[in-house]
């Protein structure tokens, strides 16, 4: 993921962030994490996690022991979507991050949790970057998506735009869910690499889901530690494309800085709502 602080790669990192994965430096007890982490994942998504996201998991293999390595990884994805997955140290500026959505590579954090922090970890993992994100890659129509979104990315760089793209972000590749003819289901790297939130983001009362609209989606804030009390559907992933697009989005831009931003958890009289969430789980914590 993009932090806009970061001004110079770390020693060992390329001009572009990059660094080797050292597959062959990961420890047994690093590779059992994943192996525990993805055995736990795995039992609880059919029935939770998108189509997509699914098939995703199957074709490229990652069922198989261990951390993947990102070169085996490239290859496969790069004979369905053109995409590969590049080792970064963790997170990487801005405008690296849309540079190398743009041209189709991902990355992705070489390091794993530590056994003791399973449940959450606040910077990106091998496990969140790749269980939760490169199954999608697998999807063509999503694959296009993240381009389209890098490629949008960079021009909105010039417009000081970065927080209304970055809501978009979190809500749809993070946090996303789909509306399925066989019911709702989850997409989000966020969501489908956590245990908790994966069954918090269907199946609690509290959050709000509401019809993805992208106006309303890049007015909205978001919390980054815990889970979210606002879920946007999407009615397919064709949809969500046609819809990024399409959009000129300097003047969306140019709007949206004429409004208010909305707050967490807030309804609005014109959202289309699939749940209307309780807050009980949030005003339990505030309380």
């Amino acid at each position: 993921m993009a932090d806009a602080n970061l001004l110079t790669p770390p020693p060992g990192a390329a001009a572009d962030w990059t660094v080797p994965q050292n597959w062959a430096h990961y420890t047994p007890e690093e590779h059992a994490t994943w192996d525990r982490l993805f055995a736990r994942q795995a039992k609880m998504l059919p029935g939770r996690a998108s189509d997509a996201y699914l098939r995703g998991l199957d074709v490229l293999k990652l069922s198989r022991p261990g951390i993947p390595d990102f070169e085996e990884l490239s290859d496969r994805l790069m004979k369905l979507t053109g995409w590969q997955v590049v080792a970064v140290p963790g997170l990487v500026p801005d405008d690296v991050f849309f540079d190398h959505m743009a041209n189709r590579r991902f990355v992705a954090g070489n390091f794993i949790r530590r056994p003791d922090q399973l449940d959450y970890l606040q910077e990106p993992d091998v496990f969140h970057d790749v269980f939760g994100h490169v199954p999608m890659l697998a999807d063509p129509v999503f694959a296009d998506y993240l381009v389209a979104y890098g490629k949008g990315g960079q021009r909105a760089l010039g417009l000081d735009a970065l927080k209304y793209l970055g809501r978009l972000y979190w809500y749809t590749v993070e946090f996303g869910l789909i509306a399925e003819p066989e019911g709702m289901r989850i997409y989000g790297a966020g969501i489908v690499s956590s245990y908790a939130e994966s069954r918090f983001a269907l199946d609690d009362a509290s959050p709000n889901r509401i019809g993805f609209d992208l106006a309303r989606v890049m007015r909205t804030d978001y919390r980054i530690d815990d889970f979210q009390q606002n879920y946007f559907v999407i009615p397919s992933f064709d949809e969500l494309l046609r819809v990024t697009v399409e959009t000129d989005f300097a003047p969306l831009y140019a709007e949206l800085k004429q409004q208010d931003d909305i707050p967490i958890a807030t309804l609005l009289p014109e959202d289309i709502v699939f749940t209307r969430g309780t807050q009980q789980y949030a005003l339990a914590k505030a309380g």
